[in-house]
């Protein structure tokens, strides 16, 4: 099984690669549900351990809420896919969908079962996207589950994921941008955590011809 210490500059340079493509996909696919213009950074793809996952946020108070979409990735290139946000930008990005339903009159008391179903929506558009441009680059089908939203401290959700997660393996592709919709003056700001199955970085490093 590889390890972080194993990977050359190549292989980490192609894993990256695959972090930009994702997330490209992923902002092409988030505009056409929010019917706007969505332009984005050039994002940050680093390949790291489960548990340093921590190390790579900066959402200030340690103890702030952020909000999790989670979906499992099952086919050839298993993985698990995490999408976070801090609550700030994951309630501005739900606001966007819900104007897609309600106008500019989206009601202040809308239950928090529906903010949750529609961040749920937008976390598996983004998720699937990436995902999909991945299995697309390297020639393999996959079936994703129904996704999961969580509330709950940064650190909390990290402990679980590495928790779980870390049974299956122990590198995580960390992917960060930023999106600006519309006109350039809203940004929102996201996390692509991807998990691969013990063995499917070695999958996706053959498919890419690196290893």
């Amino acid at each position: 099984m590889l390890d972080l210490s194993s990977f050359n500059n190549l292989q980490l340079d192609a894993i990256r690669e695959v972090g930009n493509i994702g997330t490209g996909n992923a902002a092409t696919a988030l505009s056409k549900l929010l019917s706007c213009m969505i332009d984005m950074d050039v994002p940050k793809a680093d390949l790291v351990s489960i548990y340093s996952l921590a190390e790579y946020y900066d959402y200030g108070d340690p103890n702030a809420t952020v909000a999790a979409v989670f979906v499992r990735s099952l086919g050839e290139f298993g993985c698990s896919l995490i999408f976070i946000q801090n609550e700030e930008d994951s309630s501005m990005m739900v606001d966007l969908l819900l104007k897609q339903q309600f106008g500019d009159a989206v009601p202040a008391d809308l239950p928090q079962e529906m903010r949750d179903s529609a961040l749920s929506e937008v976390g598996n558009i983004i998720l699937s996207s990436f995902l999909n441009a991945i299995n697309m680059l390297i020639g393999t089908k996959h079936q994703i589950s129904v996704p999961g939203v969580a509330h709950d401290m940064l650190a909390s959700i990290l402990e679980v994921v590495a928790s779980i997660f870390g049974q299956m393996g122990e590198m995580a592709l960390l992917v960060n941008t930023e999106l600006r919709i519309g006109d350039g003056s809203r940004h929102i700001s996201g996390n692509i955590i991807m998990l691969p199955d013990p063995d499917a970085l070695e999958l996706l490093l053959r498919k890419l011809q690196v290893l």
